[in-house]
């Protein structure tokens, strides 16, 4: 039984960790910063349910993207970070790149691989996290689909993952957008978020959401999803 919490607390404190570059919530968006802008921010995960295997824990994730310039950021994010339990720390740097837009047809293209580096408590000594997705916005809506392979051990036991992402993006004011994303299977990323985002400021946006698990649901596999998010160089481009 110990061991077990053990490993579900170390899974769940990735869950917040997709990607280091823009996303909805968990799934990455087709968005790359101009060159020379940098956006931070904060994801905090709080469960308060006391489960048998699944217990009371929370979560904060760092990050940091930076644009690249010719339709590439990178990022870095520091996962890991859980309470109670064994701190799982994880360098995370990451690399999106969007290859195709066409602004008439709404369509984009883009790919992305985050590589994950184990720094303590290690269950493996490096992974990645590889996808590949289309986007089509259609008014004031936005549909991302796409495909994902997890290498062995990032988010299930001496195991590799891969299936579908998805997400759908409503705007209703400029400052108001709700959300929902899906990460499909049976492992420590698998779940669907639904939540909206607001922008407080310019340059200081929050995001409220929930997260449903592809499994264990009425075990308590589900949990609170905050992000804090700020923007610095907004007028550079």
């Amino acid at each position: 039984m110990i061991k077990q919490l053990t490993l579900a607390v170390i899974l769940l404190g990735s869950v917040v960790c997709a990607s280091a570059q823009q996303t909805v919530f968990n799934v990455p968006t087709e968005d790359i910063l101009d060159k020379g802008r940098v956006y931070f921010e904060l994801d905090m995960s709080f469960k308060m349910n006391n489960q048998e295997t699944l217990r009371k824990f929370s979560s904060f994730v760092p990050r940091v993207v930076i644009g690249a310039g010719k339709n590439i950021e990178v990022g870095l994010n520091l996962t890991g970070n859980v309470q109670p339990g064994i701190d799982a720390t994880t360098l995370v740097p990451s690399i999106k790149w969007r290859f195709y837009k066409n602004e008439k047809n709404g369509m984009a293209f883009f790919v992305g691989n985050n590589f994950y580096i184990p720094l303590r408590n290690k269950s493996y000594n490096f992974g990645s996290y590889t996808y590949i997705s289309a986007a089509k916005t259609i008014d004031n809506t936005r549909l991302t689909a796409g495909g994902f392979v997890f290498s062995k051990n990032v988010v299930a036991q001496n195991a590799a993952r891969g299936g579908g992402q998805f997400a759908v993006e409503q705007t209703i004011t400029p400052k108001l957008t709700v959300s929902a994303d899906w990460i499909t299977g049976k492992h420590a990323n698998g779940y669907l978020t639904t939540g909206a985002s607001y922008k407080l400021t310019k340059r200081l946006t929050g995001v409220a959401s929930y997260a449903f698990g592809n499994a264990n649901l009425s075990r308590g596999n589900h949990y609170i999803y905050l992000e804090l998010g700020y923007s610095f160089n907004l007028g550079q481009h």
